[in-house]
């Protein structure tokens, strides 16, 4: 039997509730920031058509015209269905970079270096940031958030928590880089290329997915965020009201005050 002790309280049902909607906002959030399921498959889907054609014919201005191709009709599609497109914007950039760098030297590996220095420069950029107490994942998160810098002096526990997710990116992008980095000076061969391509393509995802999913553990646990934007809502809605409270005051204290005086 259940005792009436053992039900939730009003104010422990509340709680409850406000914790399940602080992960929905987070998990939204998130899903936004990253471009979830369908940022992923942009973001791999150029590589892999690209490490696919080569793997086959071992043609590489096939291979790097296709995968350049299908970044400019995933964008033209996202423009079409009116989505937000800076992530498919960021997948051609990443690919026409590519497509240069490969070009330029004949080597089919030198198609995912500019790609490689991204990932590297993003991870210092992630490290660099938490050490000088502004972590990078902070300031992507803040405005989707509704909470721009609010966190960096008016909610601590957020900004450690920002902290914990930034060394998370940071330490996971270095890992994936010490794997790569390697393997793409050691790749001579035609053969060696089109391996180091499809380990790339292997940690395309993986890496991105435990980060991500250390983020939501780590803002899951955290405070809520300060929404800003409302409270200056609230600070303008208040202005107005006092200013409308003192026409009203001087308006009506006008005629009394000319009585008086006369």
């Amino acid at each position: 039997m259940t005792s009436l002790d053992d039900k939730p309280t009003d104010r422990e049902a509340g709680a409850d509730a406000d914790a399940t909607t602080d992960r929905a906002v987070t998990e939204a959030a998130l899903f936004d920031a990253f471009g979830g399921v369908r940022g992923m498959v942009e973001t791999v889907v150029p590589g892999l058509l690209f490490v696919t054609i080569f793997t086959i014919n071992k043609d590489l201005h096939v291979s790097a015209i296709a995968a350049l191709a299908v970044s400019l009709v995933l964008v033209v599609v996202r423009l079409v269905m009116k989505g937000t497109v800076k992530h498919a914007f960021s997948g051609v950039f990443g690919v026409a970079f590519g497509v240069v760098f490969a070009m330029m030297t004949g080597n089919a590996k030198d198609f995912y270096l500019p790609g490689m220095l991204y990932t590297l420069g993003l991870a210092l950029a992630y490290i660099v940031t938490t050490l000088c107490g502004v972590p990078l994942i902070g300031l992507i998160l803040g405005p989707v958030f509704k909470e721009n810098l609010s966190w960096r002096t008016r909610n601590p526990g957020r900004k450690k928590a920002y902290a914990k997710a930034s060394w998370a990116w940071g330490l996971i992008l270095l890992a994936k880089c010490a794997i790569l980095f390697p393997m793409y000076f050691w790749a001579d061969t035609d053969s060696d290329n089109t391996q180091f391509g499809w380990v790339l393509i292997a940690l395309k995802i993986p890496p991105f997915l435990l980060a991500v999913w250390l983020t939501w553990v780590f803002l899951a646990k955290a405070p809520p965020p300060i929404d800003v934007f409302a409270e200056m809502e609230a600070e303008e809605a208040a202005a107005k009201e006092r200013e409308a409270a003192g026409e009203a005051a001087s308006s009506s204290g006008g005629p009394a005050r000319h009585r008086r005086e006369s």
